[in-house]
């Protein structure tokens, strides 16, 4: 079962917000933007915080997260029958108010049309008035005619003409699934490592923590596949049976120790002035319980001590660790074929603050690649960063820029989960972002400054420092040439990223006719695919290195570039000043 979409109202600073999820969400923006608020309202949601009253926001009495969920297992679509839909997802409202109360609610389909409706199927038992509806061919020939019968030909004929039947969507009034409270975890578990915490919190033996949770799942897997394991379990409760005075069925039982009977006896002799009896009852352990709690995680590193001595890298590297090898083990039941078991007792989300933090940038790359696969494994992960190094451009349609543009419009999502490139632009795009994926820092630019290459990257900034207008916030990407310049800038307009690209117009004079037509169609798709309200266009009338006057023919051109400007006796051409202004005004 994995989260579909998402929609949150007054929570904190999100005033009303609705974001479609990936099996990777990464979740980018600005401080105090909201990241961690649309993280707590999904913890919210599985129960894993209760809200305070400053979490509703401004002067909300009540406020609701709402969770669509799809590829539902066959135990979940047991489970939650009564909401699943015919395109088989389920949809799930919890509520808080200010007043302390709490509910869930789901969402129920039903036909409009009254015959078709389970709710009516007792008005439809009689042959008579059962033949005259539109499942009436669903219906045995003969023979008495009941609710079972009506409502297995309505399900079966909504079934088979779903694309004619008009339903309603609603939000039930009663509790989901009737229940008052609904049991934690019954949407799956919930693995949480937020950016500052007590690493030996995720090694503790506690069945809530990180370590317990997946340690809790291979005890299980040894419980239900090792012979020897299952026998010990027996002999265990055949132990504890035999010190009580009764057996299962109520007989008394002759092996009993003579030392618990003589123990009785005692203790009843005192109070058989009271007319009570005590009798001693010894309840077996959960072997699978002992197993857990009384296992203790040593670190060694060269000197063997508990993971509370070790540093913050470390701490950090071993919580992921558990993260890891969870990816392997859904791996490797991928691979044999083996039941992934995303039952509802079985879902598992991953909601991760800033893993980045202690980590170096390639370690953070492999944390990257150890969350993708966890997530192509079945589980569902869901971050927040501010590491570009945490950021995959090619999963474009897994990142949502979290903006608050002010607290009247309180929290907004950006996210584009449209198909931006197909055939060889979707070839060309990743093989760009392969050879530099630094280019990845732009989703955290304030503005992006489009290149040809890299002379281009290099130059401009330094050009933009001696003039002192460079920006920290503003972001230079090299697009690889001019052909993918076009790309990068239908990415940021679905992302609502300002920007300005920067191009040759290449009208070199060694140039003929042809390639500079060929050079003219370039520059047009660049311009074609501007945003005006995002984007503009700066251009080099042949290329940067002509506008700064340098030699042609000069090698290695960034080094080159930034030598050549970098001379105590070069003045910087009017027009170059000019450009460099535009760009980073």
């Amino acid at each position: 079962m994995k989260i579909s979409t998402i929609e949150i109202q007054s929570w904190r600073s999100i005033k009303s917000l609705k974001v479609s999820f990936q099996e990777l969400m990464i979740l980018i923006g600005q401080n105090n933007h909201g990241k961690s608020n649309v993280l707590n309202a999904i913890l919210f949601f599985f129960g894993e915080i209760k809200p305070q009253a400053l979490d509703f926001n401004e002067d909300q009495d009540e406020l609701f997260v709402e969770i669509t969920f799809d590829e539902l297992g066959e135990h979940e679509k047991l489970t939650f029958s009564k909401y699943v839909t015919v395109d088989n997802q389920i949809r799930v409202r919890k509520t808080a108010t200010k007043s302390g109360s709490m509910v869930y609610q789901g969402y129920t389909q039903t036909p409009i049309e009254d015959c078709l409706k389970e709710s009516n199927a007792s008005s439809y038992t009689n042959r008579s008035i059962a033949e005259a509806t539109p499942f009436s061919y669903l219906l045995p020939e003969s023979g008495r005619i009941t609710q079972a019968i009506i409502k297995q030909a309505q399900s079966k004929y909504i079934e088979q003409n779903l694309g004619i039947i008009d339903f309603s969507y609603e939000l039930e009034s009663t509790n989901f699934l009737g229940a008052k409270n609904v049991a934690k975890g019954i949407f799956g578990d919930v693995f949480h490592i937020p950016a500052i915490k007590v690493a030996s919190d995720d090694y503790s033996n506690k069945e809530t923590s990180l370590f317990g949770k997946l340690y809790g799942r291979i005890i299980s897997e040894l419980s239900e596949s090792n012979v020897e394991w299952e026998e010990a379990k027996n002999r265990m409760s055949a132990l504890f049976k035999l010190l009580n005075k009764e057996d299962d069925d109520g007989n008394l039982n002759p092996s009993r120790p003579e030392q618990l009977n003589n123990f009785e006896n005692s203790l009843n002799g005192h109070l058989s002035d009271w007319g009570a009896d005590i009798e001693l009852e010894v309840i077996a352990p959960n072997v699978d319980e002992v197993f857990r709690s009384n296992t203790q995680v040593w670190i060694n590193d060269g000197f063997k001590t508990d993971i509370s001595r070790k540093g913050n890298g470390l701490q950090r590297a071993l919580s992921f660790a558990l993260i890891k090898t969870l990816a392997d083990k859904l791996r490797e039941q991928q691979s044999s074929h083996e039941e992934t078991a995303r039952s509802s007792s079985r879902s598992m989300f991953f909601l991760l603050e800033e893993p980045e933090l202690y980590l170096h940038p390639q370690a953070q790359r492999a944390l990257l690649e150890s969350l993708v696969a966890l997530s192509e494994a079945g589980a569902q992960v869901i971050l927040c960063t501010h590491s570009s190094s945490l950021i995959d451009l090619s999963k474009y349609k897994s990142i949502c820029i979290v903006r608050k543009e002010s607290t009247q419009q309180g929290t907004k999502a950006c996210q584009c989960t449209d198909e931006l490139f197909v055939g060889d632009g979707k070839k060309d795009f990743n093989l760009s972002y392969w050879i530099n994926p630094d280019r990845s820092e732009l989703f955290f630019a304030k503005k992006v400054v489009l290149v040809e290459g890299a002379t281009e990257k290099t130059v401009i900034p330094f050009l933009a420092q001696s003039l002192s207008v460079f920006k920290h916030d503003y972001s230079v990407i090299d697009c690889g040439s001019k052909n993918n310049i076009p790309m990068y800038c239908n990415l940021l307009n679905k992302f609502g990223i300002p920007y300005v690209a920067v191009y040759d117009i290449d009208h070199q004079a060694h140039k003929n006719d042809q390639a500079r037509q060929v050079a003219d169609a370039r520059s047009q798709a660049i311009e074609d695919a501007i945003v005006r309200t995002l984007g503009s266009s700066v251009t080099l009338v042949s290329d940067i290195e002509e506008e700064l006057g340098m030699p042609r023919g000069v090698g290695g051109k960034p080094y080159a570039a930034l030598e050549h400007v970098s001379q105590a006796g070069f003045a910087m051409p009017e027009s170059v000043k000019e450009k460099i202004l535009s760009i980073y005004e």
